[in-house]
């Protein structure tokens, strides 16, 4: 019967060592948190790791991996900006630094330009070609006809 618990006793501590490894004792990574900003304030910011907020706020992400912040309000072009995540591992004399870039996140969105309404061009009306060919051309002129007009009185 001593043989048995000792043989259960290896084989529990021998399963429970391979499962053991440093990363075990590796704290989880921290987040960074990022401002994030936009002129005029108010737009709905939202990240490409999925926090979202209204401007002028802030937003915690996880260190892992850069990502995007998308800018929208009425009357305004929609902005992306991208974010630079960096990690420094730390050594014996200093901890670890996560950095994000830029932090703050600001984004200044540009007014949409309302589109200019297209004016049709305006035909002019001409006359029909029966009333055309019967009326003379010194009669559609504006100037009198000089043939038409008596001479001055001479002096």
């Amino acid at each position: 019967m001593l043989r048995f618990i000792v043989a259960a006793a290896a084989v529990i501590g021998l399963a429970g060592c391979s499962s053991l490894s440093l990363d075990t004792f590796k704290p989880a990574p921290p987040k960074v948190t990022v401002q994030l900003d936009s002129v005029p304030s108010g737009a709905d910011a939202r990240t490409s790791l999925g926090q979202s907020c209204k401007t002028p706020c802030s937003v915690e992400v996880p260190t892992a991996e850069s990502f995007s912040v998308s800018y929208t309000l009425a009357n305004y072009q929609p902005l992306t900006v991208p974010v630079q995540v960096t990690h420094h591992p730390g050594d014996l004399t200093s901890p670890a630094t996560t950095t994000a870039d830029p932090n703050p996140v600001v984004g200044e969105l540009q007014a949409v330009t309302p589109a200019k309404p297209v004016r049709k061009k305006r035909r002019k009306r001409r006359a029909p070609k029966a009333a055309a060919a019967a009326s003379s051309p010194a009669a559609a002129s504006p100037f009198p006809d000089p043939a038409s007009t008596p001479a001055p009185p001479d002096r």
